[in-house]
């Protein structure tokens, strides 16, 4: 198992605290923490998947770079695109299928050329690498939020 497979395992520690929340943390509960980060795993690998490999070529990017070099997002600083978010109520079936079919997207990028692409609205065109990295530590900030929300 890759390191974002199972990360994406430790979403299924939080399901029973889907409706939890804390203001002092976030607007989001730890259900639309899980839901996001859910549907960036599978919107992002979708697209990975019917890239161009041929799109890809690679520019500096100095937003990236720091996040990369520090491994980790700001708070409070990005806002997900629409098709990364819900706007209606989650519920406990929703994550749960959504769970299922992240794991399964997970195994897609086992398979996919190492220039498949995707474009990030801030770092750019990113390379099978450089999106593994960002899912990465995008699911590990989704994961400290909720941890948050809980404590």
């Amino acid at each position: 198992m890759n390191d974002l497979e199972l990360l994406t395992t430790e979403f299924e520690n939080y399901f029973q605290h889907f409706e939890k929340q804390n203001y002092l943390v976030s607007k989001s509960s730890v259900g639309w923490q899980i839901d996001h980060s859910l549907k960036v795993i599978i919107n992002i690998v979708s697209v990975l998947k019917n890239s161009n490999p041929d799109d890809y070529k690679y520019n500096f990017n100095l937003k990236r770079s720091i996040v990369y070099f520090r491994k980790k997002i700001p708070r409070g600083v990005g806002k997900a695109p629409k098709s990364v978010r819900t706007f209606d109520e989650i519920t406990l079936g929703d994550l749960q299928t959504q769970f299922e079919v992240a794991k399964k997207t997970n195994k897609d990028l086992e398979n996919l050329d190492p220039k498949s692409n995707f474009r990030h609205p801030v770092f750019g065109r990113l390379n099978l690498k450089q999106t593994r990295f960002f899912l990465i530590i995008h699911t590990k900030h989704h994961l400290k939020i909720i941890e948050d929300i809980l404590e």
